[in-house]
């Protein structure tokens, strides 16, 4: 009778120790999962963060509208008035065709049954500004601005012939010519481009340079174009300013 006794009080006591353990710990996970305060709630901070994203993005975009109307008025402070066909020189031959946003202005005239057409496109600065042993280059032109002219002359048949040139102050660089046709091909054109001109007999390269001068392609009209360009690379760069403002204030 003792020894039984002393079997059913172990066999009570390990039921309580690991059946109610089990219990107790299923019983306490659920109390923490059900706690309210431990419940999965949006952090206070998230609005916040969205907050203040915004408002360094709109910080960040009217600093560059400041900088922007800065460049703006520096632009309008120190440009002259715009340079057109009205205050062009007197013998200046041709009509002046320039659209606001293109890279190139168009020259053209009409000589003795040809059409005449200058493409001038925006001037580069060849100056070195590491080299002041030298202010020439190889083909014994002054460094500084020059601009690069497309000069095409046609005839009524549509035969052509298109000098490419590069303008320099006070004076004209022919560097190729070629003859096509009017709807000649690339291929064509380059067929028909020629030997290098400064391979030509010297006669030959000067009465070029005088076939050109004839036409109004010659120094007093490149040196008009020079003082055009660079206002118009002004004017440009401002355009480009007003467009990117009107993109940032949308």
């Amino acid at each position: 009778m003792g020894f039984a006794w002393c079997v059913r009080r172990s066999a009570s006591r390990l039921a309580s120790v690991f059946g109610g353990g089990r219990l107790g710990r299923i019983r306490s996970i659920s109390a923490v999962v059900n706690r309210p305060s431990l419940a999965l709630t949006p952090s206070p901070f998230r609005p916040f963060a969205l907050y203040s994203t915004a408002i360094d993005r709109m910080s960040s975009e009217q600093s560059l509208l400041r900088v922007i109307d800065s460049e703006i008025n520096t632009a309008l402070q120190i440009d002259d008035p715009d340079l057109d066909e009205e205050t062009a020189p007197g013998s200046f031959p041709f009509k002046i065709e320039d659209n606001p946003g293109h890279q190139t202005v168009t020259l053209t005239r009409d000589y003795k049954g040809e059409h005449i057409k200058v493409v001038v496109s925006m001037p580069s600065l060849d100056g070195d500004e590491n080299d002041d042993e030298d202010d020439d280059d190889d083909d014994g032109h002054s460094n500084g601005s020059s601009i690069p002219l497309v000069v095409t002359v046609t005839k009524k048949s549509g035969l052509s012939l298109e000098f490419s040139c590069m303008a320099f102050p006070d004076e004209i660089a022919i560097d190729a010519l070629s003859v096509s046709n009017q709807g000649s091909t690339l291929e064509d054109k380059l067929a028909n481009e020629g030997p290098d001109f400064e391979c030509l007999d010297e006669n030959l390269k000067k009465t070029f340079y005088k076939y050109l001068e004839i036409r109004g392609v010659k120094a007093s009209t490149t040196n008009f174009l020079h003082q055009y360009m660079m206002r118009k690379v002004k004017r440009e760069y401002l355009l480009w300013l007003k467009n990117v403002k009107k993109f940032m204030e949308e």
